[in-house]
């Protein structure tokens, strides 16, 4: 697994030395440090790097961050689609997965971490003061980026996670494809927090999640997030094809029956290999032995191209049923599929992606929800 250890380049604003978030990656083992005094400098620094092939996910850039950084999730055009609520921490990732969409939506150099979260926290601050008392908020920090790759520098998960501690009506979740856990173990104010894996088959990490954790070391991970006192959840997306697939995703999930409390399980997602059609290509010329694209796949009606539905309902309902018959209490939901395939696979008929998040905040308030702490 890679590590913050692995890293070589760090780039940071010399003005903000002081800032908490660049003091910590300063006093990091990072060999090469690299300041800058302003934006042109920044990219004459960005240009020469690039110049002498160092790789993109070789360099951390510090950088204050001007977009927002607490929305609702986008979803995908006439799907249903879960309204997850993002926060923007970081673009780019220490890990490299050849199906990341990534690839394609983030053009810029270096794994980018922000260091203004001050403003971060004034805007969750505005969104717990006008969100509903009676609804149940899902919120993280692992779209565009792994959550805790090296979160024992920023601090920013141990922030955020008793932040969200007082709010019972808030379920925060820290995404991972690491094993990186151990600095959160003994945080005291832990709320409804959700340590979330996400999941595949030791052939596909193999092949196509380059320099993560295991499954093993993934699944550990988990255990010990538990035995800490925190809720776990299970992200298998995307489900990726190849001959002998069902029986190795059989075994995840008898794996996961063997190691994993169900009662700590607060919703597992399920989604199908995707993509849209430009980013075959770039997908090709990056990773030219992958195989994930040599199966037919057909466009939907958001654009993007998937398993053909017939092969998508196999998929869902083989892992739906034997995921639904361990863990009973979680929330098992597609991502990014229409209304149809959610009424084939749940028997739920859903006409509009609210009407799915008051379905999860519904289940969550439960079977979940804590009394020892309180609605804002």
């Amino acid at each position: 697994m890679r590590t913050i250890k692995d890293i070589h380049y760090l780039v940071y604003p010399e003005e903000e030395k002081s800032n908490t978030i660049v003091d910590r990656f300063l006093s990091s083992a990072i060999d090469n440090r690299i300041a800058y005094h302003n934006e042109e400098e920044l990219n004459s620094i960005i240009n020469e790097l690039q110049i002498n092939n160092i790789d993109s996910k070789d360099v951390i850039l510090l950088k204050p961050f001007f977009g927002r950084f607490y929305q609702v999730c986008p979803g995908s055009p006439y799907m249903i689609c879960c309204r997850y609520r993002v926060i923007n921490t970081c673009f780019n990732c220490l890990y490299n997965c050849s199906y990341c969409y990534m690839h394609v939506y983030l053009n810029n150099y270096g794994i980018v971490q922000f260091t203004n979260t001050e403003r971060l926290f004034a805007e969750l601050r505005d969104f717990i003061k006008n969100c509903l008392q009676s609804m149940v908020y899902r919120i993280g920090t692992g779209e565009f980026t792994d959550s805790l790759m090296f979160d024992e520098i920023t601090g920013i998960g141990s922030e955020l996670i008793q932040f969200f501690s007082k709010y019972n009506n808030i379920f925060f979740e820290l995404k991972t494809k690491s094993a990186n856990i151990d600095h959160l173990l003994d945080i005291p104010s832990k709320g409804n927090t959700v340590i979330a894996w996400s999941l595949s088959t030791p052939h596909n990490i193999a092949y196509y999640e380059h320099n993560t954790a295991r499954l093993d070391e993934r699944i550990h991970a988990a255990v010990k997030a538990i035995d800490a006192g925190y809720y776990v959840a299970f992200h298998f997306d995307p489900i990726i094809l190849y001959h002998g697939w069902e029986n190795d995703y059989y075994n995840v999930i008898k794996l996961l029956q063997e190691k994993i409390d169900p009662e700590k399980v607060v919703w597992i997602s399920m989604g199908g290999f995707r993509y849209h059609l430009h980013f075959r290509e770039i997908l090709r010329d990056k990773f030219p032995e992958e195989m994930m694209t040599v199966y037919e796949m057909f466009p939907g009606i958001d654009g993007k191209y998937r398993y053909f539905k017939p092969l998508r309902i196999q998929i869902y309902n083989f892992m739906y049923q034997q995921l639904h018959e361990i863990f009973k209490k979680a929330y098992i939901y597609l991502c990014m599929e229409a209304d149809y395939m959610w009424q084939e696979i749940t028997g739920k008929d859903f006409h509009s992606s609210e009407e799915l998040e008051q379905d999860i905040s519904n289940h969550l308030n439960y079977h979940f929800l804590q009394k020892n702490t309180i609605f804002y």
